[in-house]
């Protein structure tokens, strides 16, 4: 044991990547401890329907939240980690995008919020959570990924973890305060906490990093990756959230709470996963530069321990699921059959992120954004269908049916695009091109 510990700090001190994923697991570490804590308060202060409509919010607007930034975030991981002298075009690009994207679209939200949400949700509430999660957390956002494209995954780590400990406080705050508090009262302490976040990110990218600079002419060259890549993140948002604004529309707010204090303690199991995917991503986009094969290869190294934890994640949430009531509150008691039910989306998760992320390295975007556009829809599909006869185990039943159809149909792109870029490069050869 005390062998494998020395080889395994030689291996962190002596690797970039391995000192990154360090420092991503120590973040991500810290952040299952801070988000279980928050968790379980904002869970038994507001309980099942306040949550319930409190999580049908934040649902909503995380499906259109990606198109906040527009892809500047990522175009900048990309741009920069290959050239470190483009850093101040892009961390200003992305502000300015960021901002007038986020205005827009929180607009946009305001006016078809009925269409989605129950009436009974407020409207300042929807305001309050549309400011914070369209423009506050995507700064937040961005200067994570600032610090992520120069490798300092520490900073990353940080600005990861940080938003959640100002949370949990405020989490604390209110439970202390008026011990069953409301959503809307929630609303207050939830944007306040992000605005605090967001000033210090900027600022602490600006003062380590540099300060941004406007290079407006690169960004109509970029709309069509940026529109990929937010819509991709979209996409994504849909398969894994929007059950829960559906449930809220379709079933009841006591379902919604259910299934999303499940879904909840998965992403919490996740975290690891997360956190190596966090620090090798601009690893991917260096690899790929040589095409999709060596950016395959690369994923290849890491998913092995990556679906050893998944599995280990789906054995360990399976049986503990029957302590929930006892740290929720026996009205969570519904939320053991829904925990066992997703315990194995970790493992289907592990596999397809991986295989995004080098499809994505390699300058695949496209390909990556229309699969997880096509599941998206084939997702709402089946909530559409499942949810008003099933109710929360309908929209577990779509979650576990939409995350295979991805893993697969992943599988099946970035095995046609290798075999592509091989018979591209044999004829090359043969013909001395």
């Amino acid at each position: 044991m005390i062998d494998l510990a020395k080889q395994w700090f030689r291996r962190t001190r002596n690797s970039l990547l391995a000192r990154n994923s360090a420092w991503m697991f120590l973040g991500y570490g810290l952040r299952i401890l801070v988000q279980a804590a928050y968790f379980i308060l904002i869970a038994r202060g507001l309980g099942t329907e306040e949550y319930g409509a409190f999580v049908g919010v934040t649902a909503l607007i995380a499906i259109v939240a990606p198109f906040a930034s527009f892809g500047a975030g990522n175009l900048l991981v990309k741009n920069v980690s290959r050239d470190r002298n483009l850093f101040s075009e892009y961390w200003g690009n992305a502000i300015v995008v960021s901002l007038v994207s986020g205005f827009l679209l929180l607009a946009g939200v305001m006016a078809a919020a009925r269409l989605f949400l129950p009436g009974s949700i407020p409207w300042q509430l929807i305001l309050m959570v549309g400011i914070s999660d369209l423009i506050l957390v995507r700064g937040i956002d961005v200067a994570a990924q600032a610090f992520q494209a120069v490798d300092r995954l520490r900073e990353t780590a940080t600005l990861t973890l940080l938003p959640n400990v100002l949370r949990l406080i405020s989490a604390a705050v209110v439970v202390i305060v008026w011990h069953h508090g409301t959503a809307f009262r929630w609303g207050y302490f939830y944007l306040g906490s992000t605005l605090l976040c967001s000033i210090f990110a900027v600022v602490l990218v600006t003062m380590n990093l540099g300060r941004p600079k406007l290079a407006l002419y690169r960004i109509p060259g970029e709309l069509t990756e940026g529109f990929y890549f937010s819509t991709g993140l979209s996409a994504q948002t849909v398969y894994n959230d929007l059950d829960k604004t559906m449930l809220a529309r379709l079933s009841t707010l006591d379902a919604t709470g259910i299934y999303a204090a499940a879904y909840r303690l998965v992403d919490v199991a996740f975290t690891p996963v997360r956190s190596v995917l966090n620090a090798a991503y601009p690893s991917f986009f260096r690899h790929g530069k040589t095409g999709v094969v060596a950016a395959y290869a690369f994923a290849k190294t890491l998913l092995p321990r990556m679906i050893g934890y998944s599995l280990l994640a789906f054995v360990v949430l399976f049986f503990i699921a029957p302590i929930i009531p006892f740290v929720l509150g026996e009205e969570y008691a519904r939320t053991v059959e829904a925990l066992r039910w997703l315990a194995v989306l970790p493992l289907l998760k592990t596999v397809h992120y991986f295989f995004a992320d080098a499809l994505t390295g390699a300058g695949y975007q496209g390909i990556r954004t229309a699969t997880q556009v096509i599941v998206a829809v084939a997702n709402v599909g089946l909530n559409l269908w499942l949810i008003p006869a099933y109710s929360w185990r309908g929209a577990a039943w779509a979650s576990i049916a939409s995350d295979g159809l991805l893993m697969f149909s992943l599988w099946i792109a970035i095995e046609y695009c290798c075999r592509r870029e091989q018979s591209v490069a044999f004829v090359q050869q043969l013909t001395g091109d």
